[in-house]
């Protein structure tokens, strides 16, 4: 496949399609993740979360593992990548897609400012349906000076970014939002959890609003950046860093990856 080919799924094998039709077909699943080459981080806990969701779809084609170890075996095993798999809607049936991406640049901060549109989704639960609102969450905070947005409940309680989950720092208690607030599972914020248990870390769940965050270090997760700090929450709290802290974090992600 060459940069940014679009394929679909059809009669079981990957079809390259010159001109995708039904392209603005709402995305009911998608799921992306990092390749660097040919490793990525925790592959399997997406294949699960993506098979998981579209399990609950109905109509959806009853050959998701075939697509997913297709998509899988397609990617390049050299380069930088940041593939998306999807579940389109369409007139004839849902369909699976693949897009292969070049990966965008990726950085180790970010500056983040509180959602000026509260809490756009409308499926917080799945990856894939809000992706377009969630877009449309950063292109508002963008001119403010914030690369994330951040999202908040009714109650103005920290649940996650816009493309991104979050975590932070209690001295050395990592913390994150409350088990039961709705948010999409993310793979990077389970890797640096799973990580914390293993090294006996403690962690622990808080409903938080951002000014109780004041003086904690806070983290951006993300399958394409993995763990960023966020180094200014505009109009928000005063935010802290330990230094060497998240490059020893990140090198640990790091060292996690395998190879496809």
């Amino acid at each position: 496949m060459s940069l940014d080919d679009v394929h679909g799924w059809s009669e079981g094998r990957l079809v390259p399609l010159s001109e995708l039709r039904g392209d603005s077909a709402p995305i009911v699943v998608a799921d992306s993740w990092l390749v660097s080459g040919g490793k990525t981080l925790a592959l399997l806990l997406h294949r699960t979360r993506f098979l998981d969701a579209v399990a609950n779809v109905a109509d959806a084609p009853a050959d998701g593992e075939a697509f997913w170890d297709a998509a899988v075996s397609a990617l390049p095993r050299t380069g930088d990548w940041f593939p998306r798999i999807e579940l389109r809607g369409s007139d004839s049936g849902p369909r699976f897609v693949l897009r292969l991406r070049a990966a965008p640049a990726r950085g180790d901060s970010v500056v983040i400012a509180t959602s000026p549109d509260g809490d756009p989704r409308e499926q917080p639960l799945v990856k894939g349906p809000d992706l377009q609102r969630m877009a449309h969450l950063r292109e508002v905070v963008a001119p403010l000076g914030a690369g994330e947005a951040a999202i908040l409940t009714a109650e103005g309680y920290v649940v996650e970014g816009a493309y991104s989950g979050l975590l932070w720092w209690r001295g050395n208690i990592l913390c994150g939002p409350l088990g039961v607030f709705d948010r999409v599972d993310s793979v990077t914020v389970r890797s640096v959890l799973g990580l914390a248990t293993a090294l006996g870390v403690e962690t622990f769940e808080e409903a938080v609003t951002p000014a109780e965050l004041d003086g904690c270090e806070l983290w951006a997760l993300s399958a394409l950046h993995g763990s960023r700090i966020v180094t200014r929450w505009i109009d928000g709290p005063a935010l802290a860093e330990l230094p060497g802290r998240l490059g020893t974090w990140r090198a640990r992600l790091a060292a996690l990856r395998q190879p496809l």
